[in-house]
């Protein structure tokens, strides 16, 4: 595996960005890793080698670095932890048009990479950046072929770039794995997300993991849950097959 952490130029400064792929048998097809809120760490980096093992260019940009802000470190499980309140604050920072340029920046970094081919490109999100890994599929429309949303959070809201007004407007095959424990996107929410996307012709699957808390599929996290992760991984791996080779 190759492996590389470089700054990429965006409209507003430079994000700096975990890369890895496979060695040989290249262009790899393009997987966009958005991280969750409590920011870049090696368990994200973990995460991506594993994509990148089945043959894919992953990309794992930090999204908080118009703050200044790279790593969070350990965070407290207390509510009023101030490590827990600066997250929530980076993340609201945060919107579907400022990531959207950023995942511009790093798909025009790939074009002028001989590692990476953009033809087909994956996108996958976890918590806050579920939606901007479906933002990216309708923004990217001819070239995002799958988008996959963990645990994602607000996923049917008022806002008119809602991710689920915005999956009708891509081609791609999309995947929602959803926690059955979940304060940020709950079970009732499940059903009417399922209903508007089948109702609306887009090609989607929401999936209800059972018995399983936001979080389910970080290793590091008490949320961990082996059996629901694996599965996760199942899920995104095969849309991958389907959808990028």
């Amino acid at each position: 595996m190759i492996e590389r952490q470089l700054d990429i130029r965006t409209k507003d400064g430079a994000t700096t960005t975990f890369i890895v792929h496979p060695e040989r048998e290249g262009p790899h097809p393009v997987i966009l890793f958005f991280m969750d809120a409590p920011a870049i760490r090696e368990e994200l980096r973990d995460m991506a080698r594993r994509l990148a093992t089945s043959g894919y260019y992953v990309m794992l940009p930090n999204l908080y670095y118009r703050a200044g802000v790279m790593e969070l470190g350990t965070l407290s499980p207390d509510p009023n932890d101030p490590g827990r309140a600066r997250m929530f604050e980076l993340m609201n920072s945060l919107s579907i048009p400022l990531v959207m340029d950023d995942a511009a920046a790093l798909l025009t970094f790939a074009e002028a990479d001989p590692a990476a081919w953009t033809g087909s490109i994956g996108t996958v999100g976890y918590c806050m950046s579920g939606p901007y890994a479906i933002a990216a599929a309708a923004r990217f429309r001819d070239r995002v072929k799958a988008a996959a949303s963990i645990h994602g959070v607000s996923l049917m809201t008022d806002a008119p770039d809602s991710p689920h007004l915005l999956a009708r407007q891509t081609d791609a095959e999309l995947y929602f794995g959803c926690a059955q424990i979940d304060r940020w996107f709950p079970e009732e929410a499940i059903a009417p997300l399922r209903d508007d996307l089948a109702a609306n012709g887009v090609r989607a699957e929401v999936e209800l993991c059972p018995g399983v808390e936001h979080g389910y599929v970080f290793p590091r996290r008490p949320a961990y849950d082996r059996d629901a992760a694996e599965r996760h991984w199942e899920r995104i791996l095969a849309l991958y097959r389907r959808q990028l080779r």
